[in-house]
């Protein structure tokens, strides 16, 4: 490269010889001549800089700069992808929580129809009941306050003289048996009871069960003792206090094992009160209430039920 620079710059050092005055002494100064070598260093770089713009910067500074590097972006997402997707996120998680909030609202809505359902239901029905008591307790006092029935005068023995009316015979008194012990456990005391509900011997269930219930009443089988005093009175055709005790089976242990069965109790006994609306809307909120816990044996009593009871659907 230098050897290139001095060819071309020789004819301009030549021109400046050849034109350059005559040496004299005041040339000759020693400070003269170091302003002239300098000043023709400049002249010189600056003719380095026009012919050679991108030259080695070791031996000049180019005068034209080469233009700016462009720095490329890098590839990829911007700075923003990160906040855009963000938002983008929380927008859609805000759209899902506004849809389980409408569904949530729209289920409770639901339930406190149910609920309001089966408070009007549980209202009617223990009207119902209240009113069919008293209308049995009323006929059941009508016989007895009529007193005995005459006897009949043709089957009557034939009377006797005065004089010879016998003397009573003495009749030695009977020995009394001693008195049962009572059971000392609940269990006890549910087994004696329960005994009479396997025999199906139902006059002697109905005071046994009564006595359980009301000797342990926080016994956990306080349900199902209830439940088969229902079962007592029903298969006595006793459906007025069939109805009743079932309902209360049903208010009182609404989650115990006997609950679906004291339901389809009760509609059998409005069944055999000729209360057949009643009976299908005990069945309908059977179904509501225990639909997918019924087994298979329930579901069976159920559907037998609304034969009897003539339900629509």
């Amino acid at each position: 490269m230098m050897r290139l620079t001095a060819a071309l710059l020789a004819p301009v050092l030549i021109a400046a010889v050849a034109v350059a005055p005559p040496v004299s002494a005041q040339d000759l100064d020693p400070v003269r001549v170091e302003k002239r070598v300098s000043r023709l260093e400049s002249e010189l770089r600056a003719v380095q800089r026009k012919v050679f713009p991108g030259g080695d910067p070791r031996y000049f500074e180019p005068e034209i700069a080469p233009p700016p590097a462009v720095v490329a972006e890098p590839a990829g997402t911007p700075a923003s992808a990160p906040l855009v997707e963000l938002t983008d996120r929380v927008g859609e998680l805000e759209r899902q929580l506004r849809t389980l909030t409408g569904q949530v609202e729209a289920q409770g809505f639901k339930l406190r129809q149910l609920e309001e359902a089966q408070t009007r239901l549980r209202g009617d029905l223990e009207f119902r009941l209240n009113a069919l008591e008293g209308g049995a307790a009323a006929g059941a006092a009508a016989p007895a306050a009529a007193g005995p029935l005459p006897a009949d005068p043709a089957v009557l023995p034939p009377s006797r003289p005065a004089t010879a009316a016998p003397r009573p015979a003495t009749v030695p008194p009977a020995a009394q048996p001693p008195a049962a012990a009572a059971p000392a456990t609940a269990d006890a005391a549910w087994k004696l009871a329960y005994a009479k509900v396997i025999a199906k011997d139902w006059p002697a269930a109905e005071p046994a069960l009564t006595d359980f219930i009301a000797a342990w009443p926080k016994s956990t089988r306080i349900p199902q003792a209830q439940y088969w005093l229902g079962r007592s009175h029903g298969e006595r055709g006793q459906f007025a206090q069939a109805a009743k005790v079932f309902l209360e089976v049903y208010q009182t242990a609404p989650r115990s094992e006997r609950a679906p069965d004291a339901l389809i109790g009760l509609a059998k006994a409005l069944t055999g009160l000729k209360k057949q609306p009643n009976a299908c809307r005990v069945l309908d909120e059977l179904d509501s209430v225990y639909g997918a816990k019924l087994t298979p044996m329930q579901q069976a009593d159920a559907k037998a039920a609304r034969g009897r009871a003539k339900c629509t659907a």
